[in-house]
């Protein structure tokens, strides 16, 4: 089994992060860790449109976005749905 390395956008642990409840973080920890690091375009589904070439992971009412470039993968934002998008095409 390949794992992949990670790499988050500043804002994802200064303004992200913060906000979500500890118990939630604990899942996207445990999603990040056994999902996206060892198989991410396995587990997420491909965005379309502004947010093409990235991919997103649900876990409960949030999602992760992030980018694949060879074994390296970049968490670009990890928001409520409500607003996950918005913010992925702002960053």
């Amino acid at each position: 089994m390949k794992m992949y390395g990670i790499e988050y956008h500043l804002d994802v642990k200064k303004k992200d992060l913060p906000k979500i409840d500890p118990d939630i973080r604990t899942r996207i920890r445990k999603a990040i860790e056994e999902r996206i690091m060892t198989a991410p375009d396995a587990y997420g589904l491909p965005l379309r449109k502004t947010l093409k070439g990235y991919w997103k992971i649900r876990v409960g009412d949030y999602r992760i976005v992030y980018k694949i470039s060879g074994q390296k993968i970049t968490v670009l934002c990890i928001c409520h749905r409500r607003e996950v998008y918005q913010t992925a095409a702002r960053r």
